[in-house]
């Protein structure tokens, strides 16, 4: 993580923080506290603890990711070179505000679908902002939901468009299984004849994209009632506002606004001298 967290601060600060030199003594220290501004469950705080040891600032109290945070509430304090935390302050924000949004806005969705589906687990997908993609995947995972694929090589995932090079869903299966007997396999299908193609092929997992909850449903008590192991997962069209409607037929619900439209949680920093 250091070495990112280095390119992150080369990134903001540049070749020197020209203000701060100008305007705050090279002597001048002082204490930081990042303050919650809306109720939220806390991600990022270590990230943030880590911006201002690698500028040479040490933390003083922090409260820990995944706990419950209120508007008013301290989760990090930091003390130190004025200019250190100065130039570390942004970085250490964006951390915070970025990564508890995603880990409550997945808390948020997992605890309503759960009262649908006690045993449904709500997913992220890997529309991530590039560079950034750790963070936001552990933000999911502190928010109890599951990362999925943090990359093209942690799992065999058939789309749409494997399909079609491959010439069709059984062919698609075949070869992946030929390549592979370690892995579990995984399909994306839009149709009820594709879905019963992959099961039929041995799929062990079957993500029905872009279906109508009710359809999606109907589909997965059927091929459960099949394949009982079949893992069934919703995909495609699914949002906050309707991500209950697809709890009942599922055991995943990916959904990619756990981090392409999550709306970052206000924090602010106070810096006082000491």
């Amino acid at each position: 993580m250091r070495s990112r967290l280095q390119e992150f601060l080369k990134e903001d600060i540049g070749s020197g923080d020209v203000t701060s030199e100008l305007v705050v003594p090279l002597d001048e220290t002082a204490r930081g506290r990042i303050i919650c501004k809306e109720p939220c469950v806390l991600a990022g705080v270590a990230e943030a603890s880590e911006v201002f040891k690698e500028l040479g600032a040490g933390t003083v109290r922090s409260r820990k990711d995944g706990t419950k945070a209120k508007k008013g509430d301290v989760v990090l304090e930091v003390k130190g070179s004025a200019r250190a935390i100065l130039a570390g302050e942004r970085l250490a924000l964006n951390f915070v505000m970025r990564m508890s949004g995603i880990a409550t806005l997945t808390a948020d969705l997992t605890a309503a679908c759960r009262k649908v589906n006690p045993k449904v687990r709500i997913a992220a997908t890997r529309k991530t902002t590039p560079g950034f993609r750790e963070f936001e995947k552990k933000a999911v995972l502190i928010g109890g939901g599951d990362p999925h694929r943090y990359a093209l090589d942690d799992a065999i995932l058939i789309k749409d468009n494997h399909i079609m090079l491959a010439g069709g869903v059984e062919e698609a299966l075949k070869r992946a299984r030929r390549g592979s007997f370690t892995k579990k396999i995984e399909i994306e299908v839009e149709n009820p004849k594709d879905a019963r193609t992959a099961l039929a092929n041995g799929a062990d997992i079957i993500m029905l994209d872009n279906f109508k909850p009710k359809a999606l449903q109907k589909l997965s008590e059927e091929l459960k009632s099949i394949r009982p192991d079949v893992m069934i997962e919703a995909s495609g069209g699914i949002s906050p506002e309707n991500v209950r409607k697809f709890a009942p037929g599922a055991d995943i619900i990916s959904l990619g606004w756990l981090t392409h439209s999550v709306k970052s949680i206000d924090f602010s920093m106070d810096v006082k001298r000491t």
